[in-house]
């Protein structure tokens, strides 16, 4: 794997060059591209196409591009292996992100009780909250504010925590003993979110295994 840095705003090029790039065989696609990737691809997966954002891309003998969503997957699989159930819990999910989507849809298709969505611009998960009815129209799905209580699993599918001057994805003081909070955050390990959680008594669950149980995942889609 090489790290290509890709400004938003050259995305469209570059991916225009890896096609005519007979060596070049797919890339693992992160922040900020999830969601502008999806329409520079000739097919998506059926999940990649409901979530609205990739986080891989395959290139075919032919030129052409495929994209598909594992981080939803790889999520839910870090949960399953640590213990953690979805089936019949409340969620609190912070994001709206490509992350945050491929995760909603993966907990909505794990069979949670209900799902509250939280983002600063209200419109994202107005969106989120739309193409989830689509899929699951049974799914109880309600907008939620900063404000976490009430919840068995409490997800924070932000790029908050990234940074030592970032704010906290929600009121973190709002935690309550026997909740499970979990991150997509991987460096740092233990984000000042997670440090309160655990702090308050709550469970928590590090960032790193959802990309651990996409690494099979992937090098499979790749052809690795």
């Amino acid at each position: 794997m090489v790290p290509m840095n890709v400004a938003p705003a050259d995305l469209a090029r570059v991916i225009g060059a890896l096609r005519v790039l007979e060596s070049f065989d797919g890339a693992i696609v992160t922040v900020p591209h999830k969601q502008a990737i999806l329409s520079l691809c000739d097919r998506v997966s059926a999940r990649a196409r409901a979530v609205g954002a990739a986080n891989v891309l395959r290139r075919e003998p032919d030129g052409q591009l495929v994209g598909d969503q594992l981080d939803g997957i790889g999520f839910l699989a870090g949960l399953t292996h640590a213990g953690i159930t979805v089936s019949d819990k409340a969620v609190y999910l912070a994001g709206a992100g490509g992350a945050a989507n491929a995760i909603a849809f993966a907990l909505a298709d794990a069979g949670v009780l209900r799902l509250t969505l939280y983002n600063r611009t209200r419109e994202k998960i107005e969106v989120l909250r739309n193409k989830l009815f689509t899929t699951y129209p049974n799914l109880t799905v309600t907008l939620g504010n900063s404000n976490p209580s009430g919840h068995d699993l409490v997800v924070n599918a932000t790029t908050l925590g990234m940074n030592p001057s970032d704010p906290l994805p929600f009121d973190a003081l709002k935690l309550t003993p026997g909740m499970v909070v979990a991150e997509v955050v991987m460096e740092p390990e233990m984000t000042p979110l997670l440090a309160i959680a655990h702090a308050k008594g709550c469970s928590i669950h590090l960032g790193h295994p959802m990309l651990e149980h996409q690494l099979q995942l992937m090098a499979d889609f790749l052809g690795l």
